[in-house]
């Protein structure tokens, strides 16, 4: 089993203590009330929460787009962040000219938390990833209650039905899929899926090696209206502009931006000037 595989069972296993504790009914009744917020207090909302498919549209904009993590742990690197300040990290990257944050949740292997999101979300004016492991229905509920713009659907964990519905039911929430792929296989998967934004994660979760041509590759298979994200070892803005290069839309950049102590003049430097 690889370690996708067995943080996907230990999701499998927290999911089903979490919908004890929230019922699905009650979720919807929380999205509900968001939406009737939105309709008779709009000035008192974020400019995402008012905007369905927020995150498409970041990603759509002229030159190279920022997903920038807020990231304690990971299970590549451990603890990569012991002060967590992450409203801060959020609105420093909001500061700095990121197109979207993406927010950890997953609680074991990356030490992250809904509580993370939903104080994200409603601190800053930029579209918010749900990064975690998405293998319920319920998951998707749970972004959308909580905030999100968008939630992960993983190739490798989800099978076609459930990629295709995972989507939809996101899409009919106003939210978007950013669908993760691997390899040929996957992204040929994703396409068939109806996914309109693609990441490509550039790490072998066999061996955590790291290389970049593996998103090159991909994108070549992936026609041009298909919003195309680069993940992982991003680290210099020559990896930046051999991405942009080859029609790669965006990057989602976690542990160089969380190991830096200015973040914003990280982005610039990755970026080779400023991005406002």
């Amino acid at each position: 089993m690889n370690i996708l595989n067995e943080i996907a069972a230990k999701t499998k296993e927290r999911i089903q203590k979490e919908k004890l504790e929230i019922p699905e009914k009650d979720l919807i009744q929380m999205i509900q009330k968001r939406k009737v917020q939105i309709l008779l207090h709009p000035e008192q909302q974020s400019i995402t929460s008012r905007t369905p498919h927020s995150f498409y549209q970041a990603l759509k904009k002229e030159g190279m787009s920022y997903i920038c993590e807020v990231k304690k742990a990971s299970p590549s690197k451990g603890l990569i962040a012991p002060a967590f300040p992450y409203l801060e990290i959020a609105k420093e990257y909001q500061e700095a000219g990121a197109a979207a944050i993406s927010c950890l949740t997953e609680p074991f292997y990356f030490q992250g938390s809904d509580r993370y999101l939903q104080e994200i979300t409603a601190a800053v004016d930029i579209p918010v990833l749900r990064k975690d492991f998405t293998v319920d229905e319920y998951m998707i509920f749970q972004a959308a209650a909580y905030g999100a713009a968008a939630v992960l659907l993983i190739c490798a964990i989800l099978n076609d039905e459930q990629l295709k519905e995972y989507r939809e039911l996101a899409e009919e929430l106003g939210m978007d899929a950013l669908v993760e792929a691997h390899d040929e296989e996957e992204t040929e998967r994703a396409l068939k899926s109806g996914a309109r934004i693609i990441g490509v994660n550039n790490r072998d979760l066999k061996t955590f090696q790291v290389d970049m041509q593996n998103s090159i590759r991909m994108r070549k298979l992936a026609p041009e209206n298909v919003v195309f994200v680069s993940e992982s070892g991003i680290k210099t803005s020559d990896d930046i502009q051999k991405l942009y290069d080859n029609q790669v839309d965006a990057v989602l950049i976690g542990e160089t931006l969380m190991r830096s102590q200015d973040k914003k003049a990280a982005l610039e430097e990755l970026n080779g000037k400023p991005l406002k």
